[in-house]
């Protein structure tokens, strides 16, 4: 079967310091599903994307790497973007001029992994139907993944993302987020502290740490995992396919329940996850690797 993956595809026109404008394929969503069918698992992405220059970017980007495209309608005018800003040290700040108000959402009983995140999930109208689709999913069993990807330049308001995230995350079986998530969210708590508070329901739960690494975690056990040594060109895309990675791990051991994991198995899925995030925090824009750059 095939993984599913819901939410936004927008164009990132990248302003880096002293440089023109350069555009990349990009949304959390979207960067997700092109990570994970790299890793070799077949991939469906339902988006909305206009007929338009942009969106043609984006389909070409899904093409070449093997995902599947669901449009969703309405059509919107044009197809959603975000300016990125780079900061000397490659970290990005964003603005977005995005459009999410599918009128219908494809049945998640038909795939084997639901993922969900970011604007997807908090930004309305969409946002009610992702929210009743991963109710679905966990009614039948499906597996569902979920990357809150906090953008309070797009929803200022912190208690809506908080909502956002009381809604899915109950039903969400694997759970990422960066610690800048985890400050939004939840200020004050510890990541370790709070990965392993959020994992005991039954979750497998992962917070990126940026240059610090990672901390993965179940109910039982919490794993550390040091930084990838890499030589950053920018940050943009690097926990989007660190949350590919922790799928394309997941789906090679038949989604394993996150209590049969051991401190062994969840330091494996982390490094595993973390050496992605590396790879594209090496190449301009959101790059993620295929299985051969993860392969010794």
């Amino acid at each position: 079967m095939t993984a599913l993956i819901v939410g936004e595809a927008l164009v990132d026109v990248v302003q880096r310091p002293g440089a023109e404008p350069e555009p990349h394929a990009g949304g959390s969503p979207f960067n997700v599903a092109v990570g994970l069918s790299r890793l070799d698992v077949p991939t469906r992405l339902a988006a909305q994307l206009a007929d338009d220059a942009y969106g043609d970017l984006l389909r070409n980007r899904l093409h070449e790497s093997d995902v599947a495209l669901d449009v969703l309608e309405p059509v919107p005018a044009r197809t959603s973007s975000a300016r990125a800003t780079l900061a000397e040290d490659g970290s990005a700040s964003y603005e977005f001029d995005l459009t999410w108000d599918p009128a219908a959402l494809p049945d998640p009983g038909e795939f084997e992994v639901v993922h969900v995140g970011s604007l997807g999930t908090s930004l309305e109208p969409g946002a009610a139907l992702v929210a009743d689709l991963v109710v679905m999913a966990d009614a039948l069993g499906v597996p569902v993944s979920y990357d809150p990807n906090v953008r309070l330049t797009v929803e200022p308001d912190p208690e809506a993302w908080r909502r956002a995230f009381e809604a899915i995350a109950p039903h969400a079986g694997i759970i990422k987020m960066s610690d800048e998530d985890a400050a939004a969210l939840f200020p004050g708590e510890a990541p370790g502290a709070l990965a392993q508070r959020l994992a005991a329901d039954g979750a497998l739960v992962a917070i990126t740490l940026g240059g610090d690494g990672a901390v993965v975690a179940n109910a039982q056990v919490v794993a550390t995992i040091e930084p990838a040594t890499v030589s950053v060109v920018d940050t943009i895309g690097a926990g989007d396919s660190f949350m590919a990675a922790m799928l394309a791990w997941c789906s090679a051991y038949s989604w394993p329940a996150a209590g049969e994991l051991d401190l062994t198995e969840l330091t494996d899925l982390g490094m595993y996850a973390s050496s992605a995030a590396a790879i594209t925090c090496s190449r301009p824009g959101a790059d993620p690797p295929r299985t051969a750059d993860l392969t010794p």
